[in-house]
Order: structure tokens, then C-alpha cells, then sequence
């Protein structure tokens, strides 16, 4: 059947890679003595990203020689070593294409089974000198594969391969992995893959994500199996709408109730969502910023609540500027932290103006008098800065199974106890943990950053499955960086090269405007430079980790990406502006 050429192991090393330091096992070098092969590793191996790479089901990794010499000609490269793509076993034989996930076989003295095809990442192209080579092993179906070991023992170069047991589907490596990452995704194909038990757990996640959205027909675009997909967007680009009232919410929140120009109905939004807003200041360059609907979503109006904050400057322009009359320039409503239809209880949880997108989703409750168990816990400084009170009262009265609880953190002489609010103090979770809140609910958190990372962990912590908590970020969210080495975070900025000529790139959750210019090879490279956080993981086109809301504008790939991502996003791991963007960053 097969032949093992050469047991690779390495332990994790620090490299330097543009200007960053990566935290990587990639490099493997040849053992010249049989080596034990353990539940999680082979002796004297190790990985640098644990959450990417290792584990049970991702024990050893396996290469073959027919690939080596595939990319040799293809590459034009006779430099190649053993462990030169990371595997732990250099093969003869075992081709990805006669490979079957659940496949048992036997080397050495060790028995092993096939779980997945292997999740290429940036540094497989650090290692290769070759960028692209995380795009190229999936192109070409030439992913090589994981094995997890049913029995431990000590196996040596030269040892035959022989297959005991058949894959229950007989669906190759390179199958699942075209099925996943590749365009089309047919049901059929993925039904069977769902019938085979050793498919890793991630695998298994992503293709049935890809099912559901298969079944479901809704969203036509985008692969839900590698990221989250919204509703189709309603326009592309910026609508004209019109500022019908301001109203002043707390002291230092004002709404803004937005219509159409054109008399034309919008789209209705989903509670939850968020528009992205063109404001225009007279003496000062526009303003790009994101706010989450706060009103009932209909089809007639928008309606977004902004804070004013102390140094703010879109603050400052909607509260001192901005006119009943006034043309804003707004986007499609957009975004995934949305209500969850069903009968499971609900709980509402916001602090400051975090208050705004579960609001929304409160007025859909109200209007469908909802017979669901409602929650809403709210903390605020106090009640000059207490927006819509008397707006959520009344909402919550009209619900038949509601509960309120209401932090004022630093309260007024004139705030009235058990009226105004219940308690004194920060919302945290040791309030929640005292209240008899059902732990089978869905919860949607919206504040800052630490007030939703504490929450999060601790409904963890008291039994509140993961895929029941939701969360909505208002700022530039968490960066997903792997491998690369931790450092202080600074808040974004102009890059430091000489300002360019090229297109404006308008990230809105930074509040940054920058030109696009030449030396940059991805809007993935800007971002970096710029201090922007960003997600990544292959860096070109295949993983969708860097997926990220268009807003407006056009860009151009280089290199095409393998599955294109949803209307209305952007793959910033390979794309370059064609003219002004605005990116949901």
C-alpha cells in the first residue's frame, strides 16, 4: 500500500517574518532512530498554535512523496527536504485522492486513522518561501492529511503501510477538502460526508453550516461553512436618507429618525443589525462611522441613537450641527448579532449605549407580543445618562413573561431607588449568578469590551452553552493573529510611510481614513500597518478568516480567492482597492 520514507519531528521555534515575530512548529527535520508515536504527538514534536494544528484527531500529519515531486516541477524547485511541508510522515504512496477519511492504517507498531484533510495556514508559506502556498495545496487537491492514533507504538523510516480498515464512505481527502473549500458544495455530497463518525469535529461543524445554508436556500452567497453569512444586503453603497427628527434620549444621547429621500420604502431590518453612516462636518474631512438601529425595524424609517462622547467628533456634529432636513448618506442595514427566532427565553444584557441593538430586538418582542420569557438587565452611570427608561418600560409592560433589572453605577440624589433603578452598582456577574435566570435561554450582550468578555466567561463558567451567548461589538473588534507574537496594542493610526496618492480606504470601526498606495500588496497589509485589528489565517483566499463587510466601493483580487465571500464582503487577505472603500474594520 504505502511506504514511510521518514519520520519529521520539531519543536515550535520563534521566527522573524515581516517585521513580526512568529511562534511556529512548521519546521520539522528527519529522525535517523524509530521514534514512539503517543495519543497527541510523536516523541520530540510540538506545535506552535494549538488552536490550529495538534490534538487528538490532528496527532500526526502526513505528506507524500508524489506531492513533493508534483510541486517540484510545478514550483521549479529542487530544494525540497523531508518535513519540508510540516509533516510528521514523509509517504510513499497514499495519495490524497485513494486516501478515505476514516481510513485505518497500520505502520509499525502503531495503528492510526484518517480524521481530516490538513487546515493550511500563512505559515506553510513562510516555510515554503512561497506566499501562496496555502491557496496552492487547495487548488491543486493536494492538501496531505491528519491521522489520529487508536493504538501508541514506535514506527522507523522504511516501514511498509498497509490499510486495515476502509473509510465507511469511501470519500477521499481531496474530496472533503474541495468540498469544503471549493465552489458548489452539493447537498448530496455533503449528506455523506455528515455519515462519516471520524470526521473531525471542526469539519463536521463547517459542513453542516454548509448544509443548513444549502437547505435553507436564503443566503445564496458566500461559504457558511468557514464564516457566519447574513441576509442579502438591501443596496449596495450609500442610500440619501433624511433626517425627519433628532430627539434628545439622556443627556448625552440623541437619536436620529432617518427616511428615505425618494419616498420609497427601505428594507426592513433585522433586530440587531447596524447601518454605517457618511457624516459630513463643514470644516473637517467626512466621517465614516457604525451605529446599531435602536427603533422597531420597519420599512418606512431607520432610526440610530448616538453618544456623545468627550472627544467624539461624530458625536459632536450630529449633536451641534446636524439638522432636521439634512442628508446623511447611509448604508444597508448589515451585521449577524440578530434575534434568534424560537420559544427559548431571552435575555437582554447592555451597559451605556450598548443599550441600542437589543433594544431593537425588544421592539420586535413588544410588537409580536411575544410570549417568550424576557429578560432585560441594563447598567448605566445614572439617570441623566439613562436613555430610552421610559421607552423600555412600556415595551416591557406589554410582554406577558418579562423580568427588568436596572445598575446605576454611580447614581444622582434624585435617581430613586427600586423606581428609577433596583440597585446600586456595576451589572457584573455576580448579580446574574444571584438571579434565576434560565440557563437554556439565548443571551445577546452589547457594552464595551470588558463588560461582554466578563459576561461571556462567566455565563461559561455558570453552564450557558457558547453557541447561546451572543455578542455585538461597536468598536474595532478583537484581532485573530495566529502564531504571531502578543504586543502592546496601540489604538489605530496612519501608516508610517509617506502619505500616498492612492484610493481613500475608510475603516469604520477604527475612525480611520487612509490612502491606499502601491507598497502594499493586500487591504489585509494596510490594516496591519495602520494598527487596525484584523483576522487571519491563511492570508490568501482560501480560509475566509478575514472576511469583512464592504460597505462601499469596488476591489480587485490578487489572488483570486478559492470560494468567493458573501455579497457585500471583502476577502482583505487579497484584495486591493479600485477606487475609495469603506470596510467594516
Amino acid at each position: 500500500m504505502g511506504r514511510l520514507l521518514s519520520v519529521n519531528v520539531g519543536l515550535p521555534r520563534d521566527v522573524t517574518w515581516q517585521g513580526k515575530t512568529v511562534h511556529t512548529g512548521i519546521w520539522k527535520t528527519p529522525v535517523e532512530t524509530p521514534s514512539m508515536v503517543r495519543r497527541l504527538n510523536v516523541d520530540g514534536d510540538g506545535q506552535g498554535d494549538l488552536a490550529g494544528h495538534g490534538g487528538e484527531r490532528r496527532a500526526v500529519f502526513v505528506y507524500q512523496m508524489g506531492s513533493y515531486r508534483y510541486w517540484q516541477d510545478h514550483l521549479g524547485r529542487n530544494d525540497f527536504v523531508y518535513g519540508q511541508f510540516g509533516e510528521n510522515f514523509t509517504v510513499d504512496g497514499l495519495s490524497d485522492a485513494e486516501v478515505f477519511i476514516g481510513d485505518r492504517y497500520r505502520i509499525g507498531r502503531a495503528l492510526f486513522e484518517v480524521t481530516q484533510p490538513r487546515v493550511t495556514c500563512y505559515r506553510l508559506g513562510i516555510r515554503m518561501n512561497e506566499p501562496e502556498m496555502a491557496a496552492l495545496v487547495v487548488k491543486h487537491g493536494r492538501p496531505g492529511f491528519y491521522f489520529r492514533v487508536l493504538e501508541e507504538g514506535e514506527v522507523a523510516a522504511g516501514d511498509e503501510i498497509t490499510r486495515v480498515v476502509t473509510g465507511p464512505e469511501r470519500m477521499s481527502v481531496s474530496e472533503i477538502d474541495a468540498l469544503l473549500y471549493k465552489p458548489g458544495h452539493p447537498r448530496g455530497q455533503l449528506e455523506r460526508a455528515l455519515r462519516i463518525p471520524t470526521l473531525s469535529v471542526g469539519w463536521r461543524r463547517s459542513l453542516e453550516a454548509l448544509l443548513t445554508q444549502e437547505r435553507e436556500g436564503g443566503v445564496t452567497t458566500g461559504n457558511a461553512g468557514l464564516t457566519a453569512s447574513g441576509p442579502p444586503l438591501a443596496w449596495r453603497g450609500f442610500r440619501p436618507l433624511r433626517v425627519s427628527r433628532k430627539v434628545r434620549e439622556s443627556g448625552n444621547v440623541i437619536s436620529l429618525l432617518l427616511e428615505p429621500t425618494d419616498g420609497q420604502p427601505i428594507a426592513t431590518a433585522l433586530p440587531g443589525q447596524f447601518v454605517v453612516l457618511r457624516l459630513a462636518p463643514a470644516a473637517s474631512p467626512a466621517l465614516v462611522r457604525s451605529y446599531s438601529l435602536s427603533g422597531e425595524p420597519g420599512a418606512t424609517s431607520y432610526r440610530v441613537s448616538i453618544k456623545r462622547e468627550a472627544y467624539g467628533a461624530a458625536g459632536s456634529y450630529v449633536d451641534d450641527e446636524l439638522k432636521v432636513g439634512d442628508i446623511v448618506p447611509t448604508s444597508a442595514a448589515r451585521g449577524n448579532f440578530t434575534l434568534v427566532p424560537g420559544d427559548t427565553p431571552v435575555v437582554l444584557l447592555s451597559a451605556g449605549i450598548g443599550v441600542t441593538p437589543v433594544l431593537a430586538m425588544l421592539h420586535v418582542l413588544a410588537t409580536e407580543a411575544s410570549a417568550r420569557e424576557i429578560w432585560w438587565l441594563h447598567g448605566t452611570r445614572n439617570g441623566r445618562e439613562h436613555p430610552f427608561a421610559e421607552e423600555t418600560r412600556k415595551l416591557l409592560n406589554s410582554l406577558s413573561h418579562h423580568h427588568s433589572y436596572i445598575c446605576y453605577s454611580s447614581p444622582d440624589p434624585e435617581d430613586r431607588p427600586h423606581v428609577d433603578f433596583d440597585a446600586p452598582g456595576r451589572l457584573n456577574m455576580q448579580l446574574i449568578g444571584e438571579m434565576n435566570i434560565p440557563r437554556n435561554g439565548d443571551f445577546y450582550i452589547c457594552g464595551p469590551i470588558t463588560f461582554m468578555d466578563d459576561l461571556t466567561a462567566g455565563l461559561k463558567a455558570l453552564g450557558v452553552a457558547p453557541d447561546r451567548t451572543h455578542t455585538e461589538i461597536f468598536g474595532a473588534g478583537p484581532s485573530t493573529t495566529p502564531g504571531i507574537t502578543a504586543s502592546p496594542r496601540r489604538p489605530p493610526h496612519l501608516p508610517a510611510s509617506a502619505p500616498d496618492s492612492g484610493p481613500m480606504v475608510s475603516f469604520t470601526r477604527s475612525g480611520l481614513n487612509v490612502r491606499w498606495g502601491s507598497s502594499f500588496r493586500s487591504l489585509l497589509e494596510l490594516a496591519e500597518a495602520c494598527d487596525v485589528p484584523v483576522r487571519f489565517a491563511c492570508r490568501t483566499g482560501v480560509c475566509h478568516t478575514c472576511e469583512t463587510g464592504l460597505v462601499a466601493g469596488t476591489i480587485g483580487y490578487r489572488p483570486e480567492p478559492i470560494d468567493a465571500p458573501a455579497d457585500g464582503n471583502v476577502l482583505i487577505c487579497c484584495a486591493q482597492p479600485s477606487g475609495d472603500v469603506v470596510i467594516d474594520l
